[in-house]
């Protein structure tokens, strides 16, 4: 998985009572894009460094901006 700033991190939920996750890469701690990511969440504005796992996707900022 590869990001890069201003990307966003979009985490499912493995539970059907818990809700999608979203939030925006803000720095890459990995080489050459990869995780971990330090990501501002956009339910809480709280910042926190992700390994994301199989259940996250990263969607470029060219995506969302379009969307």
């Amino acid at each position: 998985m590869k990001a890069s700033v201003g990307d966003q991190l979009v985490v499912l939920s493995a539970q059907l009572d818990r809700p999608v996750r979203a939030g925006e890469i803000v720095e890459i701690h990995g080489r050459d894009g990869e995780p971990p990511f330090l990501v501002k969440w956009e339910d809480s504005e709280h910042t926190t460094l992700v390994c994301p796992g199989p259940d996250a996707r990263v969607l470029p900022r060219e995506q969302i901006s379009a969307g």
